[in-house]
């Protein structure tokens, strides 16, 4: 008897697992036709596309148990997704694997005002936290750029961060507790509503873990008071030298704006036709820094920051009167992904973090870089962690420029690392930057990442293949790697 060819065994395949996951969810809830399981193609990352063979809707924790059991017990891998805004890939399908989009999860099931705690569900926005506690005086402080579309479960497994993370931190320092379901069907709590829980830190460990260790189905977040005002400081630089060492100067001085952000003048003339906000196309940076806090305390902190930009080389300084120019100020820098789409049929973002005193180094290697790769580049970045945003542009329609923003971005991620950084801040490491964790961590470290990932999921079903390398791929990676002047990437392994 002839095996059966392979398009008809994977048809039989997902013939098999739709039937399944209809035992346990509503049939409506089970989507399996192209038609209906081509927006889960990809996240962010739109480059890298692949339908998967099913998307699973569950509404509630019992449906979420009920599809990783049937999973478990049909050996299907699953990538789990929220809004699919990520921008690395960690939610890219698996071709004979399932989706499981917990966008249904979408209820903020308690806000307390008097311990500033809000539970939620996954599928709810990150800014739909801030508009719920805004009537008590509080607020959710990470916010990135697509927090008007992310939701916190994603944010938890990427660990997002935002403008405001120099002063209020990244996802992992706002969220208390973690309640999610392992491979095994087994709901775990990780945290509590306490300033400490006992045990391991496995709440540490799980958020930004790329959902490879479990489903969230519940978060407790940490909400903040609203500052009774806030002033932004608009400084212009002549130099990317000089701007990139006024933020290093601004931390030194003891100062932690709520937050400092900085942008090359690619970047300015990129948004300023966009939103209008009043920024100056020709200065070679141009730096932002907010202070939050009582009407005494900000006065005082933007004077202090004043003298700090005068003196490292400002050539023009403009501060917010109202809340409405603060927010002008901040929507160039909030819309500067959209705003590429004006200047280059595409972009590729880039996210590596580096120590604030190499900022100016790492702007001027990018600057060089641009010139090896006969590619632009838009630098837009959270200056005061050193989180590093730059936009590579490109036309994907002409051959072989999608192959060199690629090598691009490998080459600045390794810059990154060269200086004492990491190649990810906040965008995680999916499959974009898996072959860059062969630069950053030796094997010995990366077996360590699967001793966790083992700990959790031994069968390799959650997200399975991304942000851990193989020894094999890293070998493969070490045959094309090479170093040539600028030129520091070669072809690498493809998907």
């Amino acid at each position: 008897m002839n095996a059966p060819s392979a398009p008809g065994f994977a048809m039989a395949r997902q013939r098999e697992v739709v039937a399944a996951l209809r035992e346990v969810l509503p049939t409506a809830a089970v989507l399996f036709n192209e038609e209906d399981t081509r927006p889960y193609e990809c996240d962010g990352l739109s480059a890298y596309r692949q339908l998967p063979m099913v998307v699973a809707l569950p509404e509630n924790e019992a449906q979420v148990i009920a599809v990783l059991n049937t999973c478990r017990r049909l050996a299907v891998q699953i990538v789990p997704r929220g809004a699919g805004t990520g921008l690395s890939g960690g939610a890219t399908p698996i071709a004979d694997g399932v989706v499981l989009s917990t966008a249904r999860l979408n209820r903020i099931v308690k806000l307390d005002p008097y311990a500033r705690t809000a539970v939620v569900q996954p599928g709810v926005r990150n800014l739909a936290i801030s508009e719920a506690a805004s009537p008590h005086g509080l607020y959710y402080a990470p916010d990135p750029s697509s927090q008007i579309a992310c939701t916190i479960g994603g944010n938890v497994a990427e660990n997002s961060g935002g403008v405001h993370c120099l002063k209020y931190g990244l996802t992992v320092h706002n969220v208390l507790r973690v309640r999610m379901v392992t491979i095994d069907g087994e709901v775990v709590e990780l945290g509590n509503e306490g300033l400490d829980a006992p045990g391991l830190d496995l709440l540490a460990v799980f958020i930004g873990s790329e959902g490879m260790l479990g489903v969230v189905t519940e978060v407790t977040v940490k909400l903040v008071p609203k500052p009774q005002t806030a002033r932004v400081i608009m400084a212009s630089f002549d130099d990317v030298v000089k701007g990139g060492n006024a933020v290093a100067n601004v931390i030194a001085a003891g100062i932690i704006p709520a937050g400092l952000e900085m942008m090359d003048k690619t970047s300015s003339r990129m948004v300023e036709p966009f939103v209008k906000a009043g920024y100056d196309t020709d200065a070679a940076a141009i730096l932002l820094c907010e202070s939050d806090g009582t009407t005494e305390e900000v006065d005082e902190e933007i004077a202090h920051m004043t003298d700090v930009l005068k003196a490292s080389g400002a050539t023009a300084i403009a501060v917010s009167r109202d809340e409405a120019e603060r927010l002008k100020f901040w929507s160039g820098r909030k819309n500067a992904f959209p705003a590429a789409g004006r200047i280059s049929p595409d972009y590729y973002c880039m996210d590596g973090t580096i120590p604030r005193k190499h900022l100016a180094e790492v702007l001027l290697g990018i600057a060089e870089m641009e010139k090896t790769y006969e590619l632009r580049c838009a630098n837009v970045f959270h200056a005061g962690d050193g989180n590093l945003h730059p936009l590579i542009l490109f036309d994907a329609n002409t051959p072989g420029e999608f192959d060199r923003a690629e090598k691009f971005g490998a080459a600045i991620l390794e810059l990154c690392v060269e200086v004492g950084g990491t190649i990810t801040g906040e965008h995680g490491v999916g499959i974009e930057k898996i072959n860059s964790m062969c630069v950053q961590y030796s094997s010995e470290e990366r077996e360590a990442f699967f001793g966790v990932k083992r700990a959790f999921d031994t069968a390799f079903l959650l997200n399975p293949d991304k942000a851990i390398p193989t020894l094999h791929r890293c070998a493969e990676y070490g045959k094309m790697h090479v170093r040539a002047g600028q030129q520091k990437f070669a072809d690498l392994p493809r998907f």
